[in-house]
C-alpha cells in the first residue's frame, strides 16, 4: 500500500504518517489510516492490507513507548481544536498549562490549535514541557508550535494509550466530539480501575454542568453508575484550584505509599 500523504500547511511539505518530508508533490487521497482500518471495502483487499496493518500499528507503540518513557509526571488536558486566540476559553487554557507547569508537571495535549495549542503555549511560556500527540485527520494536522516533544499518530486508538498511560490526571476544557469521546474513555478506565487515583478536571461550570447534572439525573440516580463515579470529578471555573486538586491528590497518594 502507498504511505498516506496529507498536505502540510507549508505547500512544499508532506506530513507521511509522523515523518515530515518536503516535497512537491500533489495528492487527493482524502482518507486516513483509521478509516481505511475501520471501513470494509467491496473489493476485499482488506483481507491481504489488515495483517499487514499490523505491523503498522505495533511501530506506532514502539513509537510512542520510546518517545514517552522518560517522560516527567505528567497532566493532559483536552479541548477543542477550535477556539481560536482571543476567546475567553482559550485565555483559561493558556493559564492551565502555565500553572501545570509552574507545579511541575509537563503538559500533554492532542497537539492541535485552538484549546490544544494554549495549554502548550501556556507551559512554553512558564518555561515547563510541553508535549503534542497529533493525529492523522483530514483537517488540523500540523502539530502547534509551542510542542516541545510532539508525535503524530495515524490511528486514534494507539494515541489514547498514550495520553492514559503516561499522564497522571487529566483536564477537560470546553470541546465537541472529540473531547467528549477523551474525558468518557478516561472516566471508563477509572470507573473500571484500569487506572487508579486519576484526578479529574471539568473547567467551565457553565459549559460542563448541564451534562454534569444530566450524569446525576439519570445515571446515579437509575443506578447506572455508583454516585463516587462522578463524585471524583472536580467541576470548577478556577485554574488554581485545579491545579490543587491535582497536587493534593497526588500528594496524598505518596504519603500513602511511603505508610505502605
Amino acid at each position: 500500500m502507498a504511505p498516506n500523504k496529507t498536505p502540510h500547511p507549508d505547500k512544499n511539505r508532506l506530513l507521511i504518517g509522523p515523518v515530515l518530508r518536503r516535497s512537491q508533490a500533489e495528492t487527493d487521497d482524502s482518507s486516513t489510516f483509521d478509516q481505511r482500518l475501520l471501513e470494509m471495502r467491496a473489493d476485499h483487499d482488506w483481507k491481504h492490507a489488515d495483517p499487514w496493518r499490523v505491523l503498522r500499528i505495533q511501530a506506532e507503540f514502539v513509537s510512542g513507548f520510546d518517545a514517552l518513557q522518560e517522560l516527567p509526571k505528567a497532566v493532559t488536558v483536552f479541548g477543542s481544536a477550535r477556539i481560536p486566540e482571543g476567546h475567553p476559553y482559550y485565555d483559561t487554557g493558556v493559564e492551565v498549562g502555565e500553572k501545570l507547569a509552574e507545579a511541575d508537571y509537563a503538559v500533554v495535549t492532542g497537539g492541535g490549535p485552538g484549546l490544544m495549542e494554549a495549554p502548550n503555549r501556556g507551559a512554553s511560556q512558564a518555561g515547563g514541557l510541553s508535549v503534542g500527540l497529533g493525529i492523522e485527520l483530514p483537517h488540523e494536522q500540523h502539530l502547534n508550535d509551542y510542542v516541545d516533544l510532539g508525535l503524530n499518530f495515524r490511528y486514534f486508538f494507539a494515541r489514547k494509550t498514550m495520553f492514559l498511560k503516561y499522564s497522571q490526571a487529566f483536564v477537560c476544557l470546553p470541546g465537541g466530539f472529540g473531547t467528549l469521546d477523551e474525558l468518557f474513555e478516561v472516566l471508563c478506565m477509572v470507573q473500571t480501575g484500569k487506572v487508579t487515583n486519576f484526578p479529574i478536571v471539568l473547567i467551565g461550570t457553565e459549559f460542563w454542568s448541564g451534562l454534569v447534572e444530566w450524569i446525576r439525573a439519570r445515571l446515579v440516580d437509575e443506578g447506572l453508575i455508583n454516585a463516587n463515579d462522578i463524585d471524583r470529578v472536580l467541576l470548577t471555573d478556577d485554574v488554581t484550584e485545579a491545579v490543587r486538586f491535582i497536587v493534593e491528590a497526588h500528594a496524598g497518594l505518596d504519603v500513602a505509599r511511603r505508610r505502605n
